[in-house]
């Protein structure tokens, strides 16, 4: 019954997931025809933002299909990692997005030639998206309190609904005060909100491919839980990386007293080890292995 219930939450996600990538790529295609119609930079820039968290939202909907396969003989930790290539791809695409509209609006501030900016078409197109965010926000509201995949979607629509805000904002200004900069402005203010994302993005990816400690995770912390373990002499060569955020893994030797081998308590104290790493600092997959006291020495011998 339990397996049953997590299976219907899942097609439920999925469903949600599916309904918010449609009403997210109908606001993009209307905020690209009106923004070339009405020309407004800040809807461009809005739409640019779109795109990522289209394919943000196509990423978690991906995430959630392939996070039921499998491992294979070829891909033994299956296929969770195309999750860093997919945010890879969406930093670059937001890093883009971020300067082409930041040097758009600078030219525009700068030579005094704000454009032609139809402020009725602007608002009107700003508002139809600052609904859409909203519903889309409302269908996937729940399920971002019980899966950390929706979430990161929760978090997109999300920024986008910020965006939609700043245009509706510089539209007003424009159609009131005839103050045209302020679409260029707008423009810069959706792209300072861009940059951050991007590079959080990118930092996680680097982090994923250099194989570098998971952030949270104190190695120092770690040793010191396999050492206070009874029966554990040393440890060495000590590795903790992650397949993908938030699926951690661990690797290391253990020494351990003579007497561990000798009353058959190797499954014991590799249950325990287990355990304690599983509870104490969210590892999905640890490896240990074990070796009689002093083994280390002869592994890593002293430099003549």
């Amino acid at each position: 019954m339990g397996h049953f219930h997590d299976h219907k939450v899942q097609l439920t996600h999925r469903g949600r997931l599916c309904w918010s990538i449609a009403i997210v790529a109908t606001v993009l295609v209307i905020e690209i025809v009106g923004g070339w119609l009405s020309g407004s930079l800040a809807l461009v820039a809005d739409a640019g933002h779109m795109v990522s968290d289209l394919i943000g939202l196509i990423i978690a909907l991906v995430a959630s299909i392939i996070a039921a396969q499998p491992a294979t003989d070829r891909q033994t930790f299956g296929y969770r990692r195309v999750e860093v290539f997919a945010a890879l791809i969406n930093g670059v695409i937001l890093l883009v997005v971020a300067v082409s509209v930041t040097v758009g609006a600078l030219e525009r501030l700068t030579t005094n030639q704000p454009g032609e900016v139809q402020s009725g078409p602007m608002l009107v197109v700003a508002v139809v998206g600052l609904m859409a965010n909203a519903l889309a926000l409302l269908l996937l509201r729940s399920g971002a309190r019980q899966s950390l995949n929706l979430r990161g979607a929760y978090l997109e629509v999300f920024g986008d609904l910020i965006g939609s805000v700043a245009v509706i904002f510089a539209a007003l200004v424009i159609l009131f005060t005839g103050f045209r900069q302020a679409d260029a402005l707008a423009s810069l203010f959706i792209a300072a909100c861009i940059v951050p994302r991007a590079v959080i993005l990118l930092r996680d990816v680097v982090r994923i491919f250099s194989e570098a400690v998971p952030q949270g995770t104190d190695v120092a912390d770690v040793r010191n839980h396999i050492l206070n373990t009874a029966g554990v002499t040393a440890v060495h060569d000590v590795h903790v990386w992650a397949i993908t955020s938030g699926s951690n893994v661990f690797s290391a030797h253990v020494e351990v007293a003579p007497t561990i081998f000798t009353r058959g308590q190797s499954g014991e104290l590799l249950t325990q080890l287990s355990e304690c790493l599983r509870d104490h600092f969210d590892v999905d997959h640890s490896t240990f292995q074990l070796e009689p006291a002093g083994h280390g020495k002869q592994e890593h011998p002293p430099l003549c």
